[in-house]
């Protein structure tokens, strides 16, 4: 019925029917082939002269959905008559025209005045001021009022410096919102890729420092900045008052897209290295790119613009190309390289060809380029994602490569340090036997009268050869430490005992050198404890070691109390103060061969490691270490370890005692002594030792030659060294023990002390008791004299009944 009525309308009124018709039921009208257009070409005709009856036979009807005149210098006015004609009776209602292409330079709507002609009711244009806008958006709106039943002719005139395109719509206002939201969703998908990508890149870059990723990074910004500024949000968001540089921004952009897009292929593609003439002729790309964004700044925009349009098409051209050869040669990451460039040049060619007049202007050409672009970016990041695994792939091979490398080097410094620990093991060991001699023979020269000269080098050579001795020992026990070699024993020990010991050892070098040596030892302490005395009586020595080496008048105080006691646990407090030349706070204080004064001029000597094994020890047993000193009035060192309570109950001893003090059952010159040592010198030395005793004398090279000499003789002791040739002392002692009358002969260890278990593994050879090098003449004559003297004849084996 509705079209029957348009067509009675049109009989009758013949001067509508060129006039576009529509009702209040139309939500978007395409206008693209229902206008006329006009081409003027000189650009100086009028809205009169255009409106006159001369020029009205010039307008021709376009038969294409969207005016595409490419690149033309010439005015295009454009026509159009309409006529609403709702189906019910209504008043004026307001539309909207919308001409969808952001870049023209200039528009003008003209709408009939009052006098019967036309005059100007907008003039807008991307050459303008965004605010010149009737509707600020990015796309041209009008707002039409138009009456029910009447005609009404309007006219556009368009002119602009790059290519023309008039995709025009006449919508209703709510149907124009309803559908604003799906274009706004699609160009913020592709913004969002684009942002998104630009940061993703930018995030790696700064890990990885690859400069592929910054040309990359340059390329995203550049190209992404050219869409927005073709799609109006350039003029609308960032530069709404730049005119001039909504226009320059266009070429500008391309031709930075196109310089960083050709370095980012020259870095990722290597075309330096497969394809010269390639890589050469993205350096000319490269230059073009930048002229092109010299030029856009200088020359008249429709020029730059016509070069960077041509700028453009070549670059994809020749990118595409350089990826093609590239995964010819076997460029595994050229693969995706292709694709990404791929869905570029479609876009940017279907786009371009649209611009150029080739193609409608439709959405899927108008986005092309945003869309080819949007999969571009995504793709290349996809080419990079895989360049990087390649990367993590050559750099996990170069990894395992140098992995077995270091450990190879790893294994080669333990055994160094292995072979040292090893070394230095040895080296005390053998450097105990030496000094053996040495000490044993001074201390058998004090057995014979001497004159006061001879006994004063006598005194002088015993003192160095003691300290060489406690460098040596000093040199072991951080071998020792180092290793892992020593560990904490826990038996009973007398305290007082243990710190008369030390005041025994060190009172008479202070009092050497003048200075007051005092003891406070808390009376209420018990005097039977549980622990290691050995090592907390070592690491004590090199703290009063220090205090007297180092204090030059006053004196050295040695203070024993407790902190407290839970059960049986009683721990500690020992504080070793001197008021020596004390020192400011040194971090490095208890490194090894760390020394306060390191110059060569150094006034006080030593090795620098007495306070690193001093701290090591107390760490093993279980305590802390603490100091506090200032320079010119002394210091004083705080040493805390967890000591026990012995138990009530104790075991009862499996071997036969040794008679400490006991009553003498035999005189020296009734007993003999079996030395079985396989160095010359120490032999000699001890041979010395017992004759001067009164001892009759055996001796034996080795453990063979022992056990042989007594299976034929009788002796009443051996003095057995640990550390032989053809049978140890360790082998040797269960072999005497096996032989019949020998089972509880005293066989006593003449041990270098090389490591901290050497107590205990002597006992439980079946030794008797043990002596550590070097053998002092007074430890011998105690020790044979509980072991020998002071107990009956025993029957061993050479004495025995056939």
């Amino acid at each position: 019925m509705y079209r029957l009525l348009l067509l009675i309308v049109s009989f009758v009124f013949p001067s509508l029917v060129g006039a576009v018709t529509f009702d209040e039921q139309t939500r978007a009208l395409p206008l693209g082939q229902s206008m006329y257009v006009f081409e003027d070409v000189r650009g100086d005709a009028s809205i009169d002269d255009v409106a006159s009856p001369a020029v009205q036979g010039s307008f021709r009807l376009h038969d294409k959905p969207v005016l595409n005149a490419g690149y033309s210098r010439s005015v295009f006015w454009l026509r159009l008559d309409l006529h609403y004609l709702p189906q019910q009776a209504q008043g004026a209602r307001n539309w909207l025209l919308e001409l969808a292409y952001p870049p023209l330079d200039h528009l003008e709507l003209y709408l009939p005045d009052e006098t019967g002609g036309f005059a100007l009711a907008q003039r807008t244009g991307d050459a303008l001021p965004f605010d010149s806008r009737q509707i600020r958006q990015n796309n041209y709106l009008f707002e039409l009022n138009l009456e029910p039943n009447q005609d009404k002719r309007i006219y556009l005139r368009l002119e602009s410096q790059g290519s023309i395109q008039a995709p025009l719509t006449l919508w209703a206002p709510n149907a124009y919102l309803e559908e604003q939201p799906g274009r706004i969703y699609v160009l913020g998908i592709i913004y969002g890729v684009l942002l998104v990508m630009l940061f993703y890149n930018l995030f790696i870059f700064l890990s990885v420092r690859d400069t592929s990723y910054l040309y990359y990074i340059l390329y995203i910004a550049s190209f992404g900045l050219y869409q927005i500024s073709v799609n109006g949000a350039g003029i609308e968001y960032f530069w709404p008052n730049s005119p001039w540089w909504a226009n320059a921004a266009t070429p500008f952009l391309i031709g930075s897209a196109a310089l960083f897009g050709c370095q980012f292929a020259r870095s990722f593609l290597h075309t330096s290295e497969h394809s010269p003439w390639v890589d050469r002729l993205l350096l000319l790309l490269m230059a073009c790119g930048a002229v092109v964004m010299v030029l856009a700044l200088c020359i008249s925009y429709a020029t730059a613009l016509r070069l960077a349009t041509y700028l453009a098409l070549l670059f994809t051209v020749v990118i595409f190309a350089a990826g093609i050869l590239a995964w010819l040669r076997g460029m595994r990451v050229a693969r995706y390289f292709i694709f990404a460039w791929s869905a570029f040049l479609i876009g940017g060619l279907v786009n371009t060809l649209m611009v150029l007049g080739y193609l409608p202007n439709v959405f899927l050409t108008m986005y092309a380029s945003q869309i080819g672009s949007a999969l571009e970016v995504g793709l290349l990041s996809l080419a990079l994602a895989d360049r990087i695994n390649a990367m993590k792939e050559e750099r996990t091979r170069i990894l395992q490569e140098a992995g077995r490398k270091l450990e190879a080097l790893n294994q080669e410094l333990a055994d160094s340090n292995r072979f040292k620990d090893e070394f230095l093991a040895t080296v005390t060991h053998e450097l105990r036997t030496p000094m053996n001699g040495v000490i044993g023979s001074l201390e058998l020269m004090q057995t014979v009268k001497m004159d006061i000269e001879l006994e004063q080098y006598q005194k002088t050579a015993a003192a160095s050869a003691r300290d060489m001795m406690r460098m040596v020992n000093d040199i072991l026990a951080l071998t020792e430490l180092q290793a892992g070699k020593l560990y904490p024993r826990r038996e009973a020990f007398s305290l007082r005992g243990l710190f008369d010991g030390l005041r025994a050892q060190y009172a008479p070098r202070a009092e050497e050198k003048g200075l007051a040596f005092a003891l406070e030892l808390d009376d209420n302490l018990p005097d039977t404890l549980e622990g290691d005395a050995a090592k907390l009586a070592q690491a004590l020595g090199y703290l009063l070691d220090n205090a007297i080496k180092f204090t030059s008048e006053g004196g050295v105080a040695l203070q024993v109390g407790r902190v407290g006691s839970v059960g049986s646990n009683l721990p500690l407090s020992v504080v070793v103060s001197d008021s020596g030349i004390g020192f400011a706070h040194d971090g490095d204080l208890y490194q090894r061969f760390h020394q306060l004064d390191g110059s060569m001029t150094r006034k006080y000597g030593g090795l620098g490691i007495g306070l690193a094994i001093c701290r090591q020890m107390v760490d093993l047993l279980g305590g802390s270490l603490s100091h506090e000193s200032q320079p010119g009035v002394g210091s004083r060192f705080r040493l805390n370890v967890p000591l026990t309570l012995p138990e009530q109950q104790v075991a009862p001893v499996v071997r036969a005692p040794r008679a400490q003090g006991g009553t003498l059952q035999r005189q020296a010159q009734q007993c003999t002594v079996l030395i079985v040592e396989d160095n010359a010198i120490n032999q000699l030395v001890t041979r010395g030792m017992l004759l001067k005793l009164g001892y009759r004398v055996r001796t034996a090279d080795n453990g063979a030659e022992a056990l042989e000499l007594l299976r034929g003789e009788s002796v009443d002791a051996v003095l057995l060294d640990c550390q032989m040739p053809v049978m140890d002392g360790f082998a040797t002692c269960r072999a005497i023990r096996a032989l019949p009358g020998c089972v509880e002969l005293p066989v006593l260890a003449i041990t270098a002390h090389s490591h901290s278990g050497d107590r205990e593994r002597c006992l439980a050879a079946g030794m008797s008791d043990y002596l550590a090098k070097p053998v002092k003449f007074e430890e011998l004559r105690v020790l044979l004299h509980d072991w020998v003297l002071c107990r009956p004849a025993t029957i061993s084996a050479g004495s025995a009944p056939a």
